[in-house]
């Protein structure tokens, strides 16, 4: 997927490439980012293996994101602009019975990018898209319930607990997208420029 996601303000998603793999290498080796993430530490080799299965499994679709603020000179379609990396988001289409449920993730790494919006902002993009491009009709996450911030978010986004993981000390928590739903994260993600 070659597509890039301009947002008004703030932030542009670009798909994963190669030259990430390096920086997002060094955020995968912080406890807090990996026990945020439910992440195991991988060596640089083993996280350019998972780019390449990122990147060429269909269930499966990520987005960095990158801030505006931070993009030397000017941003251009198809280029890395690592200078700018500040996160990921990704969907996970991996639901047996249904291919139109999508799991939905969101990292922002950079401390001095947290707080800007920039982890709604791409949430509300990532859902537009998919269910455009992929008639996405539920939207669920996994999250640690020692995660207030993450759950916050997902929660004043209109997602509600579905189920509760004792073992794993995780909520999942769900979104079905109506007609009326579609409108409300429209409104919220703004007007969006897709490059490709």
């Amino acid at each position: 997927m070659n597509v890039s996601l301009e947002g008004e303000e703030k932030l542009i998603l670009v798909p994963y490439m190669k030259e990430h793999v390096p920086k997002y290498h060094q955020w995968m080796k912080d406890p807090t980012l990996l026990a945020a993430t439910g992440s195991e530490p991988l060596t640089l080799d083993q996280e350019y293996e998972m780019h390449q299965s990122w990147t060429h499994d269909p269930s499966k679709h990520t987005f960095i994101v990158l801030d505006k603020d931070l993009i030397l000179p000017q941003f251009v379609h198809g280029q890395a602009h690592v200078e700018a990396m500040v996160g990921d988001v990704n969907i996970y289409m991996n639901d047996l019975e249904d291919s139109r449920i999508a799991e939905i993730e969101i990292m922002i790494a950079e401390p001095k990018s947290r707080g800007k919006g920039l982890g709604k902002k791409s949430v509300l993009m990532m859902m537009v898209f998919a269910v455009e491009k992929f008639c996405i009709h539920t939207f669920r996450v996994k999250i640690g319930e020692s995660n207030e911030a993450s759950l916050r978010l997902f929660r004043k986004l209109g997602f509600v607990d579905a189920s509760y993981s004792k073992i794993f000390q995780e909520v999942t928590l769900e979104l079905v997208i109506t007609k009326l739903k579609m409108e409300e994260l429209h409104l919220l993600a703004g007007k969006f420029i897709e490059h490709s």
